[in-house]
């Protein structure tokens, strides 16, 4: 399976320019016959914008319609952060729309990370778990791929594809570096990493998107600035994926 990850600056509140800029990229990763791209965590309105109520939006928005018709003219499955207005609060949500525009899965991040999103936003409450060209995927996002239990419990209900919208900063680059490859070693998924580079207010992003394999191996990898990574996504190779799930001992 081919995939793709956005890698941008914020559009810090712009949804025109936000929208634009995925469907540019829906376009040239069709144009490569990706299957699904990804981009970063809120990225409608963007993460660190100044009013994150005022820019959030329902799934039945105008400008998840303009997405939708997007991946419906590219046939390219999106995956993508946004504050989501729902049910008289705020979440911090990631969907996946599929190559039909249909929506296929939303999830609400776990992990609130910091005093700021946790005054911002509703934490979600579970999983979610949806199939990719006969794969079984699932969505986290940013602090909750650095939770070990959540990439297990996934492993353990079959999942082998992990799509995590994410805005990770300076200084935490250990997370990029180390982290996402161990969590995708440690567990034999697959881990797509789609975060921002460039500054948005205070924060300065530490780049480092990738495209993880099952065994570890960074299959693309971006630097600091604007990119967009391709990678097919090879069949897992059984005699290596990790046994920890059958050989974990308790104490």
């Amino acid at each position: 399976m081919r995939l793709a990850v956005l890698q941008s600056p914020s559009p810090a509140g712009d949804i025109d320019a936000a929208c634009a800029a995925i469907e540019a990229a829906l376009r040239a990763a069709a144009a490569v016959a990706a299957k699904v791209l990804t981009v970063p965590e809120v990225f409608l309105p963007g993460y660190n914008h100044a009013d994150i109520p005022g820019g959030a939006i329902g799934r039945d928005s105008p400008s998840m319609h303009r997405l939708r018709a997007a991946c419906r003219e590219t046939g390219c499955a999106l995956v993508m952060g946004y504050a989501e207005r729902s049910e008289g609060r705020v979440w911090n949500s990631a969907v996946c729309l599929d190559g039909t525009g249909a929506e296929v899965a939303n999830y609400r991040k776990l992990q609130l990370y910091g005093p700021r999103e946790k005054a911002l936003y509703a934490p979600g409450s579970g999983y979610v778990t949806f199939a990719v060209d006969g794969q079984k995927a699932a969505l986290l996002i940013c602090y909750d791929i650095e939770f070990a239990p959540h990439v297990r419990a996934l492993a353990e209900a079959g999942v082998r594809l992990v799509f995590v919208p994410t805005a990770n900063m300076m200084p935490f680059t250990h997370v990029p570096r180390v982290t996402v490859p161990a969590m995708a070693a440690n567990h034999g998924v697959a881990i797509v990493y789609a975060n921002y580079c460039g500054t948005e207010g205070d924060l300065t992003y530490t780049g480092g998107s990738q495209i993880t394999g099952p065994h570890g191996e960074v299959l693309a990898l971006a630097g600091d600035g604007p990119a967009l990574l391709i990678a097919d996504l090879p069949d897992p190779d059984t005699s290596r994926l990790s046994s920890q799930l059958a050989d974990f001992r308790a104490v």
